[in-house]
């Protein structure tokens, strides 16, 4: 698969990003603490069945830059905004995992114009933790993603929470992650990614949310309580598409990319073919 490596300057910094293949536009977003190659797995069959798959990486995140000041759900969703228009080849489906899946639903409630669909692996579309618990984690987050051993502890928990299978290069990928952290400010953006994430700015846009989407939660997730349960309520919020994954967890793109990649590629030829299907409320996305 051929892949450029491009940047997208915003206010704040650069934000970087691959772009491979040509035909209708997908533009991919990693999760907190991840890199592009979280979609290594899948982003080639989506190129290899005539789509234009452009990767980015979080501000403060893999090849983009340390120096913004801004985190959270709204502030990637403006990133992808920017570089859908910037790619000038939108509308664009969004393809996000945990919350650059959330940052998708908030970009599609803002610029419906600019995106045409959804595909949303393992996302956040509320905030579950009560206020006490929300001061609880964001001391723990002080704690743990300070020091030196802050990238251990990420990693750990990354590894962790990728249930059930996993694929040959799980061991690679973590390590890669593990690595990325230690880089200069790539610590302390995480951190303030993690002390200001707040996906009730998600939750509040969801009744502004046309375009059609997917879901895709792994059963083992440990991040929800109950998996099928949460997918079903958020399939029902969006009047989305589900899928329960069998045997993973929070990275289904790479535990499964066997069961993921065709379900995909399902929803997309729905969208981009001769029998696209309209988005809710009789608008196009």
């Amino acid at each position: 698969m051929d892949t450029t490596f491009n940047i997208l300057r915003r206010p704040e910094g650069a934000i970087a990003f691959t772009d491979a293949g040509s035909g209708p536009l997908v533009v991919a977003v990693p999760g907190m603490g991840d890199l592009r190659a979280t979609y290594d797995d899948l982003a080639p069959a989506l190129v290899d069945a005539g789509y234009r798959v452009v990767v980015t990486d979080l501000r403060g995140h893999g090849d983009s830059d340390t120096t913004f000041t801004t985190h959270g759900d709204d502030a990637t969703g403006t990133d992808l905004l920017a570089l859908v228009e910037h790619l000038d080849a939108g509308p664009a489906i969004l393809l996000g995992n945990s919350m650059g899946a959330s940052a998708a639903v908030w970009a599609a409630a803002e610029r419906p114009d600019l995106v045409r669909g959804l595909v949303l692996i393992s996302p956040f579309l509320r905030e579950t933790a009560g206020p006490a618990t929300q001061r609880l984690l964001r001391t723990a987050y002080r704690v743990l993603f300070t020091g030196p051993w802050g990238a251990a502890a990420w990693a750990s928990y990354y590894s962790s929470i990728t249930k059930g299978r996993r694929s040959a290069r799980h061991a690679e990928h973590v390590a890669a992650v593990r690595q990325a952290m230690r880089a200069p400010g790539h610590l302390r953006s995480f951190r303030h990614l993690a002390l200001a994430l707040d996906h009730s700015v998600v939750e509040a846009r969801l009744d502004q949310v046309g375009a059609p989407a997917l879901v895709v939660v792994g059963e083992l997730d440990p991040d929800y309580a109950d998996p099928a349960a949460e997918l079903a309520r958020m399939t029902g919020a969006l009047g989305a598409e589900g899928l329960l994954v069998p045997e993973t967890g929070h990275y289904p793109q790479h535990q499964a990319p066997d069961v993921v990649a065709p379900a995909v590629l399902r929803f997309l030829g729905g969208l981009t073919g001769t029998g696209a299907r309209p988005a809710r409320d009789g608008h196009r996305a």
